[in-house]
């Protein structure tokens, strides 16, 4: 059977909803010490790092010029963001207060930019028939879960509900249904797109990595058990990706 743009939208949706399951083990953990929040830290940077990987290898597929251009100024944007935040001092957001709140906004606004290449990923894979599309679909929406839970562990430790953590887990996926669509329809022209997209989404997210989570966990937890939980985040990401990868 042909695939319709609702099909894709709908598929889409699916992949974002998914998501929100990221914030679920923190049901049952939502008040930790520093120490804890360091360590989780550790664990969302060790995600991220992961998914850059994979990101990079899958945009060299594309072309590797263009995804190295896409990473310089996926780098270059976290800066910029990040210098556009300023001061944290008085900076408020839902639970989340002054350095905290600051954290878990630029993470969400990277988190969410990183979505929008997932879309076009999403609605690309469906012009080589339904199947390939359904299959991206799965694999998509598992990989989607553990950067939901990178999202909540910089929100919920921090003083943020498990809801709420829920909730901006999902709005950072929307771009994924809002995009396929349209990258579906215009398969040709998105595919030009995607490696610079996948360098763009890598390059932000090593980057909030390595500046931001990384440096605050070894503030707040000692050096080798953020470096165990580093190593140990990064390897098991990379498996599952591996696992899924069509």
């Amino acid at each position: 059977m042909q695939a319709t743009a609702l099909t894709v939208g709908l598929l889409a949706l699916v992949t974002s909803l998914a998501t929100g399951l990221g914030a679920l083990p923190l049901l049952f953990a939502r008040r930790l010490s520093r120490r804890w929040v360091g360590l989780a830290n550790a664990l969302a940077a060790g995600l991220m790092i992961a998914a850059s990987v994979g990101l990079l290898y899958e945009g060299a597929i594309h072309g590797i010029w263009t995804t190295v251009l896409g990473l310089v100024a996926g780098v270059l944007f976290v800066r910029l963001s990040s210098g556009l935040l300023g001061d944290h001092e008085g900076m408020q957001w839902g639970e989340l207060k002054g350095a905290d709140a600051r954290k878990a906004l630029l993470l969400l606004g990277i988190m969410t930019v990183h979505s929008v290449t997932e879309g076009v990923g999403l609605g690309v894979s469906f012009g080589g028939g339904e199947a390939l599309g359904v299959l991206i679909t799965v694999v998509l929406a598992l990989h989607n879960i553990p950067e939901g839970l990178a999202i909540s562990l910089a929100m919920v430790p921090r003083g943020a509900s498990v809801k709420r953590a829920a909730f901006w887990s999902v709005f950072s996926s929307l771009p994924q249904p809002l995009l396929a669509i349209p990258a579906f329809l215009a398969v040709e022209s998105f595919g030009r797109l995607l490696g610079a997209g996948l360098g763009f989404a890598a390059g932000a997210m090593f980057w909030m990595s390595a500046r931001e989570l990384v440096p605050e966990a070894l503030e707040d937890a000692p050096r080798g058990e953020v470096a165990g939980v580093l190593v140990v985040s990064v390897v098991a990401m990379l498996l599952v990706q591996a696992l899924v990868q069509p």
